[in-house]
């Protein structure tokens, strides 16, 4: 086929007007236009929901860029951290060593009776605070007191004898110088008066223990102390061979406590003992957060105890308000040295590492910084620096987990220590005052 027929044939296929097949294509043409609409709306829509996110997106994107440029400085994560701080002081480091101990009386009498016989009265009260001397118990006399008025019969007995064989006496010596009697009589009535003046001291001595008797029968208190509850009643008969007592009085002021160090401690204890002062000994309550009472060392025990490796100290106590009693446990701490004139920070801020012992300081533009220091005594809670620190500097003591070397920071102020009550440096958790690079956390 030409091109010339073939224009042919579409021009014998163009409708003419008026034509079904003109209307046809008309309508054809018009859906068409309606489906281009809805593809351009379409498009549109997809297009400006595309730029819109995008927009977005590129937002967030700047803003960060933005954050990043600015805290380029800043831990990684791009977020400040908050910490607690505390701030490092100058002052007097008390050294103490820890150790655990009993309350005991520092004297202990059980009273008992040294005469056989009856109770017929009791003039304490169980509990009672009594002096040295005060009447406690008395016991029936009625029985010593026949047996003295015996004595002394049989002491006037003897004394009438003594006179009579004195009497005696005196006419055979006259008679034996006249020569009436022979020497031997004469010394017969000597021994005579002799045996008259021993019955005489037996008979004395006999009066004196039955009054000693009744003088035991009124049972007063050896010493000064607290009664404790009583083991016999009124009515009840005692005997001096009776192994349980009638009372048990404990003194209690002053009281002693006897606590324990380890014997690694030891020299360090002797030496301060030569220096002369009696060591100071502080007594906290069970949970070691409640000052009881403050004594001076007594003594220290002459052996260490090889099973635990410890040694034994003796501790008084005037006891004035009566905090300790017989038998309680306390935590002891022995004031063995003072640091004077020291950096001071909470033990808590102290961090280790390959470097060594270090803190993170915080700057006024809350910047923390790595300073290396060098450590003086570790005791309850505080720790003593040398070389690293300045009084007044800031340090972190909680938080430091998440913190390196120019980490922004967020502070808050650690509570004060005067805020806890009865708070002392001996009142850390610790279990013993540690030398530099001991245990700190």
């Amino acid at each position: 086929m030409t091109p010339t027929d073939s224009v042919d044939v579409r021009d014998s296929r163009t409708p003419t007007p008026g034509s079904s097949l003109s209307g046809t294509a008309h309508g054809a043409s018009g859906s068409r236009l309606w489906i281009w609409l809805l593809v351009i709306v379409l498009a549109g829509g997809g297009y400006w929901y595309y730029r819109s996110r995008n927009s977005q997106a590129n937002s967030a994107a700047g803003g960060g860029a933005n954050g990043a440029k600015g805290g380029a400085a800043n831990a990684p994560g791009n977020f400040v951290v908050p910490v607690v701080v505390a701030t490092a002081t100058r002052g007097d480091l008390p050294v103490y060593f820890n150790g655990l101990g009993n309350v005991t009386a520092f004297n202990t009498v059980t009273v008992r009776s040294r005469v056989d016989g009856q109770i017929v009265k009791i003039n304490f009260v169980e509990g009672q605070y009594v002096k040295e001397g005060d009447s406690l118990i008395e016991i029936d006399p009625r029985p010593y007191q026949v047996q003295q008025e015996q004595a002394e019969g049989q002491l006037a007995k003897d004394q009438a004898q003594l006179h009579d064989a004195q009497i005696d006496y005196e006419r055979y010596k006259l008679l034996f110088q006249e020569g009436v009697i022979p020497k031997q009589q004469l010394d017969t009535q000597q021994a005579l008066v002799g045996t008259n003046e021993g019955a005489i001291k037996a008979d004395v001595a006999a009066i004196d223990n039955a009054k000693l008797q009744i003088v035991y029968c009124h049972i007063t208190a050896p010493i000064g102390g607290r009664i404790g509850l009583r083991l016999v009643d009124i009515g009840n008969i005692v005997h001096a061979a009776d192994t349980n007592g009638l009372l048990v009085i404990t003194q209690l002021q002053p009281i002693s406590v006897i606590f324990t160090l380890p014997q690694d401690q030891l020299p360090q204890v002797m030496a301060k003992m030569r220096q002369g002062p009696q060591l100071t000994v502080e007594a906290f309550d069970r949970d070691n957060t409640t000052k009881l009472a403050t004594g001076k060392l007594l003594t220290i025990d002459n052996q260490i105890d090889t099973t635990t490796g410890t040694y034994k100290l003796k501790a008084v106590f005037d006891n004035s308000k009566n905090e300790l009693f017989p038998n309680q446990f306390v935590n002891v701490h022995l004031l063995v040295d003072t640091r004077k004139n020291i950096v001071l920070v909470p033990t808590t801020a102290i961090l280790r590492g390959p470097q060594g012992t270090y803190v993170f300081a915080v700057g006024p533009d809350n910047i923390v910084k790595v300073h290396t220091v060098t450590l003086a005594e570790t005791t309850s809670g505080m720790t003593g620096v040398t070389v690293g620190l300045n009084p007044g500097d800031v340090v972190v003591t909680d938080g430091q987990d998440k913190l390196k070397d120019g980490t922004k920071v967020e502070t808050r102020q650690a509570p004060s220590a005067s805020t806890n009550s009865n708070s002392n440096p001996a009142s850390a958790n610790a279990p013993y005052a540690s030398p530099a690079g001991g245990p700190a956390r």
